[in-house]
């Protein structure tokens, strides 16, 4: 039963690996670059849904919809206007842009008086609620955190099988300059793709917040979420939920069988594994060129 309890935390905590993975593979095959500042978008989201519910007296669900939208359009703004004017220069000046992104995001944040240096507590309906179901013991913010995933991953699916915009965005994701020539608008796609990974990235900051608290430093759990979609398959969007579940169940089963330390480093270890076995991750593609 014990077995079974830390397997379920660990795939409450793998769900939020994988949506912040989601972001990263999300913006892969859009414009083949990865953004390193999806942990600090989640930070962002979390905050947003904190101040629309304790400032501006938001109900519960109102301010989680809002957050999620202002953090969609953020991402597409930041698209606009920061990332776009340097695409097409090397891959390493766009990655140290999104990491200085990241720092920018956190370093905001702790400027605001009273707010960014202390650590919050997200006002949820379910906080600390529990449910008994014959031996297991569940913790209902995991519980909501699992069904969430569950539910965003259908939305997402259906999106890119069945309406327009989420079959551009595919076409777009395999070849950009032939999608263009087909009169497909890669531009605006890109940006609308990093809303949706800002959007995503926010879900996973309001599910996390319950659990771990609202604070500057919370993105950081983004360098757990890339070992995720490195597993799982970089151009993988059921790669990346696969991979982040991998992690959580690792780290959670790690944390408590092995001894202390071996926590931290279990996602890393799994993604040494997986390169020397598997290098293009469990749903990865095969890259073959001839020469």
């Amino acid at each position: 039963m014990q077995f079974i309890q830390l397997v379920i935390s660990g795939v409450a905590q793998g769900c939020i690996y994988g949506l912040i993975a989601l972001g990263f593979v999300l913006i892969y095959k859009a414009t083949e670059t990865v953004s390193f500042a999806q942990g600090e978008l989640m930070m962002l989201g979390s905050f947003a849904g904190l101040a629309l519910m304790t400032m501006l007296g938001f109900p519960f669900w109102l301010a989680v919809i809002s957050a999620i939208a202002a953090m969609a359009v953020f991402g597409v703004l930041l698209e606009r206007i920061v990332i776009r004017p340097i695409l097409g220069q090397p891959a390493f000046s766009i990655v140290m842009l999104t990491i200085g992104i990241g720092y920018v995001a956190r370093g905001l944040i702790t400027m605001i008086p009273g707010i960014g240096t202390e650590t919050h507590t997200l006002p949820v309906p379910y906080k600390d609620q529990i449910w008994n179901v014959g031996a297991l013991v569940l913790n209902a913010e995991q519980m909501v955190v699992i069904g969430a995933t569950a539910a965003l991953c259908v939305v997402l699916f259906t999106i890119f099988k069945y309406s327009k915009m989420g079959i551009a965005m595919q076409a777009s994701s395999q070849n950009q300059l032939a999608a263009y020539y087909m009169g497909i608008p890669v531009k605006k796609l890109n940006g609308l793709v990093w809303g949706l990974a800002a959007a995503v990235a926010a879900v996973a900051g309001l599910l996390l917040a319950p659990i771990t608290f609202v604070h500057a430093n919370m993105g950081f759990i983004g360098l757990k979420a890339f070992p995720a979609a490195v597993v799982g398959g970089f151009g993988s969007l059921p790669g990346a939920i696969v991979g982040g579940l991998i992690i959580g169940i690792v780290e959670s089963l790690s944390g408590f069988y092995l001894p202390q330390g071996f926590k931290d480093i279990a996602a890393y270890i799994v993604v040494l594994v997986m390169l020397m076995v598997k290098p293009n991750g469990l749903f990865g593609e095969k890259l073959r060129k001839k020469v």
